[in-house]
């Protein structure tokens, strides 16, 4: 399993790094790879999504420096920003007979796995994607899954300003609470430290050995 350490990047650029390692992925050309990243402020509308969960008008939204996407995972509307943990595994979901509901609930339990040594307790809820805590939702998870080739993934709320999901529905849901991790803490929390536990909790649930890699090589 490859894994990509993008730092803080513009989410197009990252859209669009996604679909050409896909097609790499398809072709058998490049292993497994998760890529982790922060956003600059965007929020993204998936394909079965509504854009009334956009709660301000376009203009509101370019005045605030918050980008806008419609794109191709699944789920409805969703926030990334600063101090936040997006991650994209472009990871064959067949050659290992996941299949997409168990692939779902495989990056669910890597987050939870993860939260826990943050002494932070976390669960899934029935029919609900995404990964939930007592103070709230901390994790959303949207993916697109083509030619058994799955992208997008999963966004962490590390130390994450939730005033920006004020901007929406958050996943198409009137009334849910958005937490993250520095609110439940107490305290800022190192996103490097984060990705390492995301990184084992990968490398656990998935039972492959996690390399770093260059992007550059991949590309």
């Amino acid at each position: 399993m490859n894994i990509i350490d993008l730092g803080r990047r513009d989410y197009k650029d990252v859209w669009d790094m996604q679909k050409t390692l896909h097609e790499k992925r398809v072709a058998g050309d490049i292993q497994d790879t998760l890529l982790l990243v922060e956003h600059d402020h965007v929020i993204t509308l998936g394909k079965s999504g509504k854009e009334k969960n956009v709660l301000v008008p376009m203009k509101l939204l370019a005045e605030k420096g918050v980008a806008y996407y419609e794109i191709e995972r699944g789920g409805d509307v969703t926030y990334h920003g600063p101090g936040q943990l997006v991650g994209y595994p472009i990871f064959n979901i067949k050659e290992h007979l996941i299949g997409i509901k168990p692939f779902i609930e495989k990056l669910q339990s890597v987050v939870i796995r993860a939260l826990e040594q943050y002494d932070i307790q976390a669960h899934a809820r029935d029919k609900m994607i995404g990964v939930w805590t007592a103070h709230g939702k901390i994790c959303s998870i949207g993916v697109a899954v083509k030619r058994w080739v799955s992208f997008h993934g999963f966004a962490l709320n590390v130390n994450t300003d939730l005033s920006y999901f004020n901007l929406i529905n958050p996943c198409g849901m009137r009334d849910v609470n958005m937490t993250s991790m520095k609110e439940i803490t107490h305290e800022t929390v190192d996103v490097q430290n984060v990705k390492k536990h995301i990184i084992d909790s990968f490398a656990q649930v998935f039972e492959q050995e996690a390399v770093a890699q260059c992007l550059s090589d991949l590309i």
